[in-house]
């Protein structure tokens, strides 16, 4: 199958189920919220800069592809939380078996599965403290201003991900992708790829301003508690 049709396909089964009025409410909520946040925060944003600069060579932000709406690649922003131009390849080696086996990375303490790369050499300590916070995200409101991203909604796949993905996983970029959503409210980093793309297809399936509203009054408290950031 083409990907013109995969893109066909997935495009005619996400606005099969959006609900009346649905998508410009949600892009109203977009912009209102992302210009709060970028500006309500200022300080603080200016702050993690300055950490971000003071304590590791390199940019402030990492500028990196990853794959949008109907498997459109676009750029988008976070704070670095990196090395600048650390190697990526045990990363890049676990995502295709995350994809393609619902492969763990490692185990916890308690023997269990961690579906997240753990003890990552490449994460700065200032970097550490801000994937625990999930405040490295924050930039991407920029991208939600742009239209290419969306508050909630599937997070998008980097292109090394994306290229193991089937006809069925690509369904979960039949919408807009998202800062945060039901994965990441609900079982971020502690389930394999089957049950993630299960999560965001039952989110696509299920979508309305209530369940946005519900995603987002819950991820303050995902924020906050660290659960599944690393």
């Amino acid at each position: 199958m083409t990907s013109a049709a995969v893109e066909l396909i997935t495009e005619a089964w996400a606005h099969r189920h959006a609900p009346p009025g649905y998508l410009p409410i949600k892009r109203g909520l977009d912009v209102v919220v992302s210009l709060a946040v970028l500006l309500w925060g200022l300080p603080l944003w200016v702050a993690i800069a300055l950490a971000i600069k003071l304590t590791s060579p390199g940019p402030v932000f990492y500028r990196g592809t990853v794959i949008g709406k109907g498997g459109r690649p676009f750029r988008y922003y976070k704070f670095r939380t990196m090395v600048a131009d650390g190697d990526n390849t045990a990363h890049r080696q676990w995502l295709e078996r995350f994809v393609k086996e619902d492969a763990a990375y490692a185990l916890d303490a308690a023997g269990r599965p961690v579906f997240k790369v753990v003890a990552d050499p490449r994460v700065t300590p200032v970097g550490r403290w801000l994937r625990r916070l999930s405040l490295d995200e924050v930039p991407q409101m920029i991208n939600v201003l742009r239209g290419e991203m969306s508050l909630v909604g599937p997070r998008p796949p980097v292109p090394y991900e994306y290229e193991h993905y089937d006809a069925v996983a690509k369904q979960r970029l039949s919408v807009t992708p998202g800062i945060t959503g039901l994965y990441q409210v609900t079982a971020r980093s502690q389930v394999g790829f089957s049950r993630m793309l299960a999560l965001d297809l039952e989110y696509i399936r299920r979508r309305s301003l209530w369940l946005d509203l519900r995603i987002m009054l819950k991820t303050p408290w995902v924020m906050l508690t660290g659960k599944g950031a690393g």
